[in-house]
């Protein structure tokens, strides 16, 4: 289906603005996106929560308000679903664990509010893994949720449920958390955008990745968007920015395409990709540089990247500690003269990047090393197995790239730049300097309007 036909495939951008100027109603809109998910989403298991009544309300009362001249903001009248992760009061929010199946939160999470304020209406909530703790989306209580462009695989994780729903038009845009790639991995696998902040720019409160979550920020952990276009990402992540605290930071502008300078770093020993995942990008990188953009296929940072994998392993799980149960607790909990240790280590690893930086205004790096893959809930990161160019590799060489990058605390934009050979979505992650989210997202908008933007799934007909 053609996006520019349907009204819940336009981008946020698109319609926000046929509300405000009243070519569209908030309430068409909302009634639009609760057809699109009676349509596909018995087949897809996305929206897991839903308030259509409530949200039947407040698109009433966004469109009285546009009448009286009342705008609360570039979001009035936007209905959106909301990942099961994050805190909305007054709607169930469970992290996909079954002890929190009855938790009904009483305040927002920092970006839920910040949206709700600029006039987005929460009509649900969307599917995860238990406590956001996988590259896939399933837990006991929801059950699992497809990849809309093939029902036997998986959407990605965690953020599974909230990419689905923006990629059929059951969301008009969604917003993730990643901590090792759980915007990334489902922005990649269904065919939209997603943005990875720089950590701290976007508060994250509200986050429930354990019984008594969302009091706290966890480290490496970041909240934004997914969406169906980069000028979404841009719009959301400027609301999203925190407003204060002590981590407050201002981004730097985004620089001129024209100007730019772009790494590509696809290849090496440490996580070699399949021969479809390279195909399909490297198909792209040609096109960018077809553009007049400066690629230096040959440039990476003075990093070694199995090492900075494992250290940033060992960040990642010290971060998700209190979701652990007591055996892995014995067996992963570092201690806080190692934890300290190792932030030693980053902050000299975050060093190098910058200085990598200096030469270069972004670096075009892998997300997963296979294409989506089918299904597999036996086993857990540690045994499972993935067929790779013919061969089986470990499930968790799946965050090797994604985790690089996370534990540096850097930007990261996916854009859809095409399919392979299965049919499926496959994409990479566009890295910037730390603060510079905006020339990320930017690069990432216009890489993938030369592969042809943003494609609807064939499930939305």
């Amino acid at each position: 289906m053609n996006p520019e036909s349907d009204i819940t495939l336009w981008s946020t951008s698109h319609q926000a603005e046929a509300i405000r100027n009243r070519d569209i109603t908030s309430r068409e809109l909302l009634e639009a996106m609760i057809a699109r998910i009676e349509q596909v989403d018995p087949e897809l298991n996305a929206v897991i929560t839903r308030e259509f009544d409530s949200a039947r309300q407040a698109a009433d009362e966004a469109d009285s308000q546009l009448e009286r001249g009342v705008n609360r903001g570039p979001l009035h009248g936007i209905p959106i679903t909301i990942k099961d992760a994050l805190e909305v009061k007054g709607m169930r929010s469970t992290g996909g664990a079954t002890e929190l199946h009855n938790n009904v939160p009483a305040k927002d999470a920092d970006v839920v509010k910040a949206v709700r304020q600029a006039g987005a209406i929460v009509i649900g909530k969307t599917n995860l893994p238990r406590w956001s703790g996988d590259i896939q989306a399933y837990n006991d209580m929801f059950g699992t949720t497809n990849n809309p462009w093939n029902k036997d695989r998986v959407p990605g994780g965690s953020s599974g449920g909230a990419a689905a729903a923006v990629a059929t038009g059951m969301s008009s845009f969604e917003i993730g958390t990643d901590i090792g790639g759980s915007i990334r991995f489902p922005a990649s696998f269904c065919g939209v955008f997603g943005h990875k902040p720089s950590w701290g720019i976007v508060g994250s409160r509200g986050y429930i990745d354990h019984v008594q979550g969302g009091m706290a920020e966890a480290d490496v952990n970041v909240h934004g968007p997914i969406a169906r276009s980069a000028e979404d990402l841009e719009l959301l992540l400027k609301l999203m920015i925190r407003q204060d605290g002590p981590l407050v930071t201002r981004l730097q502008p985004a620089k001129a395409l024209s100007e730019m300078r772009v790494a590509v770093w696809l290849e090496h020993d440490f996580c070699k990709l399949d021969n479809e995942v390279l195909t399909v990008i490297q198909a792209a990188v040609n096109e960018l540089e077809k553009s007049g953009i400066q690629v230096d296929r040959d440039a990476q940072p003075n990093i070694d990247p199995a090492e900075a994998l494992a250290l940033g392993l060992q960040l990642v799980g010290a971060a998700m500690l209190q979701s652990h149960s007591e055996q892995q607790l014995q067996e992963t909990d570092i201690g806080h003269h190692a934890w300290l240790e190792a932030d030693l280590k980053r902050q000299s690893l975050r060093s190098e990047w910058s200085m990598f930086f200096e030469n270069h205004d972004a670096i075009i790096m892998p997300v997963s090393f296979v294409p989506p893959f089918e299904h597999v809930h036996g086993g857990d990161f540690s045994t499972r197995t993935l067929v790779c160019n013919g061969e089986q590799r470990p499930y968790a060489d799946l965050v090797s790239w994604t985790i690089l990058t996370g534990m540096a605390y850097l930007p990261a934009s996916v854009p859809p730049i095409g399919l392979g050979e299965s049919g499926l979505p496959i994409s990479f992650q566009v890295v910037g300097p730390y603060g510079a989210d905006l020339t990320t997202i930017r690069l990432a908008g216009h890489i993938s309007q030369l592969m042809g933007g943003y494609q609807a799934p064939g499930i939305v007909k």
